[in-house]
């Protein structure tokens, strides 16, 4: 590791670092478009994904009251963060019950499933590999 000495840093500012500009995503606006679509998935939900990169997925989901995700795993860190509503993720053999402004962490590799209780917007990230 080289220590730049005129600045006493450790590694690139994070504007080397960070190169591409900011990218703002209003995510109000974003659920609405959402909303708005005519037909829904066929399981009652709609998704839209914000950023990809490497090994890093942003999305934003948006369900409908009842509507459900499967039981399905991903092979990644998995987090789940309420930004509307109020959904319950079974994760193994236990059920998480979450509401806006709450977020549940998966490890790797632990199958889970989504219902939403009424009208939910949720912001998934997913983080493959080790």
């Amino acid at each position: 590791m080289t220590i730049d000495k005129e600045t006493q840093r450790l590694r690139p500012h994070p504007e080397a670092r960070f190169a591409k500009p900011p990218t703002p995503v209003d995510l109000h606006a974003l659920g609405a478009s959402l909303r708005a679509e005519p037909n829904s998935g066929e399981r009652g939900h709609r998704q839209e994904t914000i950023f990809k990169h490497g090994d890093v997925t942003v999305a934003l989901f948006v369900f409908d009251q009842f509507s459900h995700l499967p039981e399905h795993v991903a092979q990644g860190v998995v987090t789940m963060h309420v930004l509307k509503g109020w959904m319950k993720i079974s994760a193994g053999a236990v059920e998480h019950e979450l509401k806006a402004g709450q977020m549940l962490v998966l490890d790797s590799g632990v199958r889970h499933a989504l219902k939403a209780e009424e009208e939910s917007e949720v912001l998934v990230s997913v983080h493959l590999g080790s």
